[in-house]
């Protein structure tokens, strides 16, 4: 007989966390629920309660439980990185060099770098390669206090090294303590052998690709570059409504580099996410709003590629749900820097503290189609829970981007600690 896993924390100064079960939207983003003298009771992987050490104590046995004692430290949910690219093989630091130098993201790609770059580099490494790989990001993202993330493809643009990729990610997602959310991304570039070809590359994604990644139950969602140069609003559209017939949710690359209409393209088809959103339209925004598509915002990518930041500040005061992500890749931001994250949010793109924790953590959820379970610290939800090593969340922002989680509690099991 298993015995269940329980452990109570007590005396934290704070807990800070959103709460809900769906995303936050507009000025509700700044809702925190905040508990001083705070405590947690964990069953298993279950949060059992959540309120003051005196109450906790005066309902439970302390007995009963593993002591964790939070004296002077605060409590915020785990973080959820909703937009990634971390399984792929090779590095691009020439590149990034290049962009410091003054070439755009665009004249890279056009002079044969840029995504293809890493394409071939994927193409060659083994399976094995790519999981080793995949398990030291992991273990980097855990240490920041990032307990769920999801993973893109992207990186093969054929058939064989898509599959492969998205093995990898089931393969870690079952071996590793982050969870793993995999999104099929085969329309991240059109590749070199359909050069001139963009339509027969979407037929061959939509007759050969999906339908096998659909049938393996390999990803959650389908995702695609939508940009000018890249991949059309037409082709993007084809792709997605294909895609959701074969049971996948949906998310856009949008509007990053001009303002296609990918916003608008995300709210029409009912996506769960448009992401990066830095040259998105009035009308885009407001459609996002409107239609409860998370716009989930990349600020570490604006910072490596020095260009201005999506617009979180109105974003939010029209009503939309704002999450935040690293976009962990190995072009334009080789990074999955939590405190980065947070820096960059509050003082380039003027969201408070409150705002910045809920887009890391609830609407990230939500960004994933998982708010109910994970996201906040109530009962019910998943028992993933970091102890930052200062009494108050705003040290998250204060301390910058300096880590500051000091305990990595992941379905109720302690870590980092």
């Amino acid at each position: 007989m298993t015995i269940m896993n329980k452990q109570m924390i007590l005396h934290a100064a704070e807990i800070a966390t959103p709460v809900g079960k769906t995303a936050a939207y507009g000025k509700k983003m700044n809702d925190l629920t905040m508990i001083q003298d705070g405590a947690v009771v964990i069953e298993g992987e279950i949060i059992k309660a959540v309120d003051t050490t005196e109450r906790i104590l005066s309902d439970f046995r302390a007995e009963d439980y593993e002591i964790i004692d939070a004296t002077g430290k605060c409590i915020v949910p785990g973080f959820v990185d909703s937009h990634t690219h971390f399984t792929f093989g090779g590095y691009r630091p020439d590149e990034f060099l290049m962009r410091l130098e003054g070439k755009s993201y665009m004249d890279i790609m056009a002079a044969g770098g840029g995504i293809e770059n890493t394409v071939q580099a994927t193409r060659i490494s083994s399976l094995e390669e790519l999981y080793q790989s995949g398990v030291k990001r992991l273990n980097s993202m855990l240490s920041f206090g990032i307990t769920t993330v999801e993973g893109k493809s992207g990186y093969g643009l054929d058939l064989e090294t898509e599959i492969k990729q998205l093995q990898v990610m089931r393969r870690l997602n079952e071996t590793h303590p982050v969870d793993v959310v995999p999104t099929f991304l085969g329309a991240h570039a059109v590749p070199r052998e359909f050069e001139g070809r963009s339509d027969a590359y979407i037929n061959f994604l939509m007759s050969d690709v999906l339908p096998k990644v659909a049938k393996q139950n390999l990803a959650e969602f389908c995702d695609v570059f939508c940009e000018k140069g890249v991949i059309s609003i037409e082709h993007s559209r084809q792709l997605l409504l294909e895609a959701r017939k074969a049971g996948l949710s949906l998310k856009i690359h949008a509007d990053e580099i001009e303002p296609l209409g990918g916003a608008e393209l995300a709210a029409e088809l009912g996506a769960v996410s448009a992401d990066h959103l830095l040259e998105a339209s009035d009308d885009g925004i407001d459609r996002l709003a409107k239609n409860h598509v998370v716009a989930t915002l990349l600020p570490a990518t604006a910072f490596c590629l020095n260009k201005r930041y999506a617009d979180a500040r109105k974003m939010i005061d029209h009503g939309c749900a704002v999450a935040l992500a690293s976009d962990f890749n190995p072009g334009s931001c080789f990074t999955d820097s939590a405190p980065l994250i947070f820096a960059l949010a509050c003082i380039h793109m003027k969201m408070s503290a409150a705002e910045a924790l809920t887009a890391f953590t609830l609407n990230g959820a939500a960004a994933l189609s998982r708010a109910d379970r994970i996201g906040s610290i109530e009962p019910g939800k998943i028992a993933d829970i970091l102890i930052l090593k200062y009494p108050d969340y705003q040290y998250l922002v204060y301390n910058t981007a300096v880590n500051i989680v000091e305990t990595v509690i992941k379905k109720g099991k302690l870590l980092k600690h």
